[in-house]
């Protein structure tokens, strides 16, 4: 005998035969890496971000003496290379899900897994997973492709704030991928997500973030907290430069970002027909 939904009168489906986290996971992965378009927005993000820090590292290397005593960290042009290298991963962030909605099959990906928490955290999972395989090579190949460049003022993981700011580093790639997950699950659409998240952190990290009577705003955009962990924020003992929070309090600002854009896409998945 059919069980029967006393809310929708269609029938129940088998608590056993729907699919567990592990099998939504793996056809997730599978579904990534069958698209093409998706899979190779990944690239970049190594490339950019290791090429423009090994330019960086070149260019400091080069500076004369007099140029260092203003201002030399070594630790900024290994991770500067990452301020446009996340953006690759934002637009990956954002196909993974928004990419289902143009082409209409997020449909079959509800029928195969009726659980939308499930079916969604697959998609969390799926995404974190592969930004973490693209951030740690190209946040460590940056930084010791930066301190070769840098020659005889090249340092070592082992410098004061070097290990901190690699694993930072690849936390921030990470967390923006997911933040813009969130976002694109919330807009449902490619366009409107990447028309809200791409001006957003070219004028954050590129344009506003810079003039200093915004950078009280600034520095709390999703793409800015981990500028201070990353080194990239300017020497924090001169007033001009210094945030209103530390390292580790920027990471945990990205961390609330992602996880309210995280639920904020988990609710409108909800609560939303497709």
């Amino acid at each position: 005998m059919t069980e029967t939904s006393a809310t929708t009168g269609g029938p129940v489906r088998d608590r056993a035969a729907q699919p567990g986290l592990g099998a939504v996971l793996r056809a997730e992965l599978t579904k990534i890496r069958t698209v093409r378009s998706t899979v190779w927005t990944l690239l970049p993000t190594f490339v950019v971000g290791v090429g423009i820090s090994l330019l960086a590292g070149l260019s400091f290397g080069a500076q004369s003496p007099e140029q260092r005593a203003g201002f030399f960290d070594p630790l900024f042009p290994a991770f500067y290379g990452l301020t446009l290298g996340q953006l690759a991963l934002v637009v990956f962030g954002v196909l993974v899900m928004a990419s289902e909605y143009s082409s209409g099959t997020i449909r079959a990906s509800l029928v195969a897994v009726p659980r939308r928490g499930r079916c969604y955290a697959g998609k969390v999972l799926a995404t974190a997973l592969l930004a973490g395989a693209v951030a740690v090579p190209t946040v460590l190949v940056g930084f010791f492709a930066a301190q070769a460049a840098l020659g005889r003022y090249g340092v070592g993981l082992g410098a004061d704030g070097a290990l901190p700011a690699v694993i930072g580093g690849c936390l921030h790639l990470v967390l923006l991928c997911l933040f813009a997950l969130g976002v694109a699950a919330m807009l449902r659409s490619p366009v409107r997500a990447l028309a809200v998240l791409l001006p957003v952190f070219f004028l954050g990290s590129q344009g506003l973030g810079n003039i200093p009577g915004l950078r009280t705003v600034t520095q709390y955009l999703p793409d800015q907290t981990s500028w201070v962990i990353l080194h990239l924020a300017g020497p924090q003992d001169e007033g001009r430069w210094v945030r209103d929070y530390g390292p580790w309090t920027g990471i945990g600002i990205l961390v609330l970002w992602t996880a309210a854009s995280l639920l904020g896409g988990y609710l409108v998945l909800r609560r939303r027909d497709t």
